[in-house]
């Protein structure tokens, strides 16, 4: 227990320095953004290119894995749809964000630096396949659903083409795009530039753990917990459960491709949910499930990194 402690132990003390910085006002909220924004548009991409630029094309994408962890992102979707519309009936617009905080993994803050702490280099090639995951299907699929939901005027086909217009100025598939056209067309980046894009990789980890935390200041939960416990129990067991069970359904399923997927699975939600939830009513809970579901990940990550070793997946530390 010790030795898994001493894996997830330095993630969360990053988490908790953010946290302190801001309480402590030594940064402000402004300036956290800043470094979010530095994270997203700079970091995240640059590792994304250097995943695809260091592998071949084949292994990166990889069929098996995406169509494994889709489906079981997409099963646990539709059953957060299913128990916001038809148990607690709640709007369409509520269910879709609902369903995107238990379907949608925080691959780039926290799941990435869990599986590098983990797995090294290969982390950030089961980032890439997540993102792609993540950000053209259940990302999406959330948001034309809760489009649809807010009765906006617009129809589907509008709503799809609004959808479509934000995800081709998402920095992160900037990313993948020229990564894949740079391992495609088998060009090598000049040394100087591939330098610089490393050292942007190596910046995200930290860099993204600490504005986890430092967001999490001063969130509340109260008057939520129906819905917050939802999400959050959705998020971190449902959702690896239901990786777990798509993998196993794949024909000759790699061992390590799922221990990969586990890793992210049993991230909290994306950290710009809250965002995604004040459109619709739902920021507040979505930031308090945010909240929630981070620090309880430090046990169910703890923990499933210890299944994982007791069941082979990973080696004894």
């Amino acid at each position: 227990m010790l030795e898994i402690l001493a894996i997830t132990t330095p993630i969360f003390l990053l988490i908790a320095v953010g946290y302190l910085a801001i309480a402590g006002r030594i940064i402000t909220r402004e300036q956290v953004q800043g470094v979010g924004t530095f994270v997203m548009y700079c970091a995240l991409p640059a590792l994304v290119i250097r995943a695809l630029t260091q592998n071949p094309l084949e292994e990166v994408f990889n069929p098996q894995y995406l169509l494994a962890y889709g489906l079981g992102s997409l099963v646990v979707f539709g059953l957060g749809l299913l128990l916001t519309l038809v148990w607690q009936r709640q709007p369409l617009g509520n269910g879709a964000i609902q369903a995107l905080g238990m379907s949608a993994a925080n691959s780039g803050f926290i799941g990435y630096p869990v599986a590098a702490m983990v797995l090294g280099s290969p982390a950030a090639v089961f980032l890439a396949l997540n993102m792609l995951i993540e950000n053209l299907l259940i990302i999406p699929a959330a948001l034309i659903l809760a489009e649809l939901g807010n009765q906006s005027g617009a129809g589907l086909a509008e709503t799809v083409r609004q959808t479509g217009r934000r995800l081709i100025r998402n920095p992160i598939l900037i990313g993948l795009l020229v990564g894949v056209l740079l391992a495609a067309s088998g060009l090598t980046l000049p040394g100087p530039l591939a330098r610089s894009i490393d050292m942007l990789a190596n910046a995200a980890g930290p860099a993204a753990l600490f504005v986890i935390g430092a967001s999490l200041f001063r969130l509340q939960v109260k008057g939520m917990l129906g819905d917050v416990g939802q999400i959050v129990v959705g998020k971190l067991i449902l959702h690896p459960l239901a990786i777990v069970g798509a993998f196993l359904l794949m024909p000759e399923m790699d061992p390590f491709l799922l221990t990969g997927a586990l890793l992210f699975a049993c991230a909290p939600m994306i950290s710009v949910y809250p965002l995604f939830g004040q459109r619709y009513a739902m920021g507040g809970v979505g930031a308090a499930a945010l909240m929630v579901a981070t620090l309880a990940s430090f046990v169910t990550i703890s923990v499933t990194i210890g299944l994982m070793t007791y069941a082979g997946l990973l080696p004894a530390p």
